[in-house]
C-alpha cells in the first residue's frame, strides 16, 4: 500500500507571508479610539484576477459573494478578498473594495466598455462589536476603500505587516489577544504556498496542560517557541484562564486566505479550502463550532504549473492526484502556521470588558527568543 508523500518544505517563501505568491498585495486599515476596535484586511489580485474558492465551516458565518464561488457558477476568477471585523454589519467593507475596483475597470465584465464590470468581493467577517465600547462602531464602505488603496500602493512582494490591525484590530483568541498572521512555505519545483489569518477564535491557541501553543510543532526549524512555558509562567496564565471561564463564551470567527501561485482549477481550488480547514483545527481547540463562523478562501494565481512527479512515480495515471495531495498538505500546515504567528504578533490590548493579555505577555520567558516580524 503506498501513502501520500507529505512535502515538507525546507525553507518559507522570502517574506515568509501571504505576499510571498508573486501579485498579491495586502492592505490594513482600522477604526481605533472613540469607542472603536476593528478594521478591514484586504487582498487584491493581480489585475485580470485568480482562480477562488471558498469553505465555510463555523457554525455562525457572516459572508459576502460566497456562492460566486461555487466552481458551478458563472465567474470564472475575482480580483479581492475583504476580511473584516464587524459581524455582518462590517460586510459594509466589501462595498468600498467593490467601488475602488470599478474605478479601476477590475471586474467580470458585463459590457462592451471597459469600465463595463461588476467587480464581484467575497468577504468574510469575524466578531468584534462593542469591544472598543461603542457596538455602533464598525467597519464601513470608507474603510474598506482605504485598505483596497493601501494594498495597492504596496510593492509586488512587499513584507507584511502583522499583529493588531487591520481586521485583527478587535481579536480575540481563547482569551488571549489575537490579531493578523501569516506563512509561506515553498515545495519542491518551486511552488509557493501561502497563508494570511484573521485569529479570533471560540476555542483556544494554547494547551491548558502546559502553555505550549498548538500549532508550533508545525513551524519550520527555529520560527516558534517549541518549548513548554516555565511552570510559575503557565500557572500563573492558568489562574487568569480560571477567572475567565466564569463569564459567558464570546461570539468569534478565524477567517484566512491560502493562496498558491500554482494552477489550479476552481474545482481543485475548493478542495485546497477543505483542507486548509485541517491546519485550522490543528491550532485551534476547539475549532468550527457554533460559536465561530470559520472561513477559508483560496486563491490561486496560476503562474506556475502543479509541481512535476517523477515519471516512475507510483502513482501513475494519479500523478496530478499525488501533486495536489502535496499542496493540500501544505496547505494545512501554512494556515496552521499563520494563526500561531498571528497569536505570537498580537499585543495586549485594553477593551471596554477590560485588559485581553497577549500570548507573549502571559509567557514572556517562554517567547523570549521570539522576535514578531516588524
Amino acid at each position: 500500500m503506498t501513502t501520500v508523500p507529505h512535502a515538507i518544505p525546507a525553507a518559507p517563501g522570502p517574506n515568509n507571508a501571504l505576499t510571498d505568491v508573486a501579485g498579491l498585495r495586502v492592505g490594513h486599515a482600522e477604526y481605533v479610539g472613540g469607542g472603536a476596535l476593528t478594521g478591514v484586511t484586504v487582498v487584491l489580485t493581480p489585475p485580470g484576477g485568480a482562480v477562488a474558492a471558498v469553505e465555510v465551516r463555523g457554525g455562525g458565518p457572516g459572508t459576502r459573494e460566497t456562492d460566486a464561488l461555487d466552481p458551478r457558477n458563472l465567474v470564472p476568477r475575482i480580483e479581492a478578498v475583504a476580511l473584516c471585523g464587524g459581524s455582518a454589519y462590517g460586510l459594509e467593507a466589501a462595498s468600498g473594495v467593490m467601488a475602488w475596483l470599478e474605478d479601476q475597470g477590475r471586474g467580470f465584465p458585463v459590457g462592451t466598455a471597459p469600465h463595463e464590470v461588476v467587480p464581484v468581493v467575497p468577504a468574510a467577517a469575524i466578531f468584534d462589536l462593542g469591544r472598543g465600547g461603542d457596538f455602533r462602531r464598525r467597519p464601513d464602505a470608507a474603510l474598506g476603500r482605504l485598505a483596497a488603496e493601501r494594498a495597492a500602493e504596496t510593492p509586488d512582494r512587499a513584507p507584511m505587516r502583522t499583529g493588531v490591525l487591520g481586521a485583527g484590530t478587535g481579536a480575540v483568541a481563547g482569551g488571549l489577544k489575537g490579531g493578523v498572521g501569516t506563512a509561506s512555505c515553498v515545495l519542491d519545483g518551486g511552488v509557493t504556498v501561502a497563508a494570511l489569518a484573521v485569529v479570533n477564535a471560540a476555542g483556544s491557541p494554547a494547551d491548558p496542560a502546559d502553555g505550549r501553543l498548538y500549532g508550533a510543532h508545525l513551524g519550520l526549524p527555529g520560527e516558534f517557541p517549541r518549548a513548554a512555558p516555565p511552570a510559575d509562567e503557565h500557572a500563573a496564565a492558568m489562574a487568569y484562564f480560571a477567572a475567565l471561564a466564569e463569564t459567558p463564551p464570546p461570539l468569534n470567527t478565524t477567517v484566512a486566505v491560502v493562496a498558491t501561485d500554482a494552477a489550479l482549477t476552481r474545482a481543485q481550488a475548493l478542495k485546497t479550502a477543505g483542507a486548509a480547514h485541517d491546519g485550522m483545527a490543528r491550532a485551534l481547540r476547539p475549532a468550527h463550532t457554533l460559536f465561530d463562523g470559520d472561513t477559508v478562501f483560496v486563491l490561486a494565481t496560476g503562474t506556475r504549473p502543479l509541481p512535476a512527479v517523477p515519471p516512475d512515480s507510483p502513482y501513475g495515471v494519479d500523478a496530478e492526484a499525488a501533486a495536489l495531495a502535496a499542496i493540500h498538505a501544505a496547505a494545512a500546515d501554512v494556515l496552521a502556521r499563520a494563526i500561531v504567528d498571528g497569536v505570537l504578533a498580537a499585543e495586549s490590548t485594553d477593551m471596554a470588558a477590560g485588559p485581553v493579555p497577549s500570548y507573549r505577555s502571559l509567557y514572556p520567558r517562554a517567547t523570549a527568543r521570539h522576535r514578531p516580524r516588524p
